[in-house]
């Protein structure tokens, strides 16, 4: 797992000159070095939450915004529709990056002097200049150098006991990767699908019965025509020209389909048909259709060799989420947070 300071916990938002810079600065990865959305976002200091007496800002609270939503800035800011639970899930990590720090100073972690210069070393090659660099330590740092490896060690200690606490102990081994597989195997069925492309001669709102037959007739006669094409692109081009629905912009090609998700109807159609055979119409319900069958596939198991490498992953993933929450919940327990 990549370093979670990743150093830019002191790059996710630039401060304004004269803010004073905030000592809780989340884990996240930097938008950029330049980023400064002191100029698009009010801020002003103001707490948002305690935890344990430490004081989150809402200079912590939107650094971390940014990181779930980054295209706050050229968007003029989040989302209505979204910005609630982006503050939320915002908060909750910033407090839970406050907890696991203090849980690091508790335990009496250290950093070695290597690894901290080194990280400050990675950290400053994120600038493109030096000139930049001494710019973000004037803005963000108040000019001091001691601000930002503390803020890297801050990032490494929390780093540190994620990584005990929760990385060591969510990896899974393939044998449990086979277990899971062979105990879920419903999940690796690969059910039976049709690929078609498909002409649809659509009906008015509310027709009539004249419009039905209309309908009927019309279908009919492009039937002749979709039964003389010899090929995918000879009905393509028909579906292009005659088709009234979406998919006429694509050779009426609806790709692979599950058996399920089709009409009674169609499924029976398609079932009698060999790949390349066009079908009859075909009404569903005051639509009439005209389909030509390009593969039909068999429901199928895939195979363990073929999902092992991405099911390792997930589970992984899910584990590590896991224990990532109790960690929370255990820290939580004997700790006084206060959301203001």
């Amino acid at each position: 797992m990549k370093s979670l300071v990743v150093f830019a916990l002191l790059l996710a938002i630039a401060v304004s000159t004269n803010a004073q810079v905030s000592s809780h600065a989340p884990t996240a990865q930097p938008a950029s070095p330049s980023a400064s959305p002191d100029a698009a976002f009010l801020i002003n200091d103001k707490a948002v939450a305690r935890v344990n007496g430490a004081v989150l800002t809402d200079r912590d609270l939107l650094r971390e915004m940014l990181q779930i939503f980054p295209y706050a800035s050229q968007h003029n800011g989040f989302p209505k529709e979204q910005e609630a639970s982006i503050r939320q899930g915002a908060l909750q990590m910033i407090i839970f990056e406050e907890l696991v720090y203090q849980e690091a100073l508790r335990r009496k972690l250290t950093v070695p002097a290597q690894e901290l210069n080194q990280s400050e070393a990675d950290f400053k090659k994120q600038f493109h200049s030096a000139d930049e660099y001494q710019q973000y330590l004037t803005r963000e740092m108040g000019g001091s150098e001691q601000n930002v490896r503390d803020k890297i060690k801050r990032s490494l200690l929390i780093e540190q006991v994620l990584k005990s606490d929760v990385e060591a102990k969510s990896t899974v081994s393939w044998a449990d990767v086979k277990a899971y597989y062979d105990k879920h195997s419903a999940k690796f069925l690969v059910p039976e699908s049709f690929s078609f492309q498909l002409i649809s001669i659509l009906p008015p709102r509310n027709p009539s019965p004249d419009h039905q037959k209309e309908g009927l007739r019309r279908a009919n006669e492009v039937w002749k025509t979709a039964k003389a094409t010899k090929s995918y692109q000879e009905f393509g081009i028909l579906a292009e020209k005659v088709s009234e629905d979406d998919f006429r912009v694509n050779m009426g090609d609806h790709k692979s389909v599950e058996r399920d998700q089709l009409p009674p109807q169609v499924v029976k159609a398609l079932l009698d048909m060999k790949p390349g055979q066009v079908s009859d119409v075909i009404q569903v319900e005051q639509a009439y259709t005209i389909i030509r069958l390009n593969a039909h596939t068999l429901a199928k198991e895939q195979p363990f060799e073929d999902v092992k490498s991405e099911l390792r992953t997930d589970l992984q993933k899910n584990k590590y989420e896991h224990l990532r929450a109790a960690l929370d919940k255990r820290l939580r327990e004997n700790a006084k947070v206060e959301v203001l």
